[in-house]
């Protein structure tokens, strides 16, 4: 189940909201799930990084109680919205014929 996502624009700044994550929900947590979280943080964070970097998809997961918690990072490519000059449609606009219904 979803319950929330990021748009992060750089590996770093993905991997940096995970750790905030973690940190803030860490009190929370009892002691294997916050064992998890901290070996995340200090030892395995970097490997996260390095994926990322090589457009990699990761996870982050822990499990508290009975409740497993996984954070999904997957690089994407967002492509710039055509150009558009003081409300003018792009060329490619007018080689589509308005349909009117009859």
């Amino acid at each position: 189940m979803l319950l929330a996502s990021f748009d992060a624009c750089s590996a770093a700044q993905a991997d940096r909201w995970v750790a905030v994550a973690l940190r803030t929900i860490s009190p929370m947590l009892d002691a294997d799930a916050l064992d998890e979280a901290w070996a995340w943080l200090y030892e395995d964070r970097i490997e996260t990084r390095r994926a990322l970097l090589r457009r990699e998809p990761c996870t982050v997961t822990l499990t508290h109680a009975n409740t497993r918690i996984t954070w999904a990072i997957r690089p994407v490519l967002f492509l710039p919205l055509a150009h558009r000059q003081n409300a003018e449609l792009p060329p490619c606009a007018h080689a589509f014929k308005h349909h009117v219904a009859s």
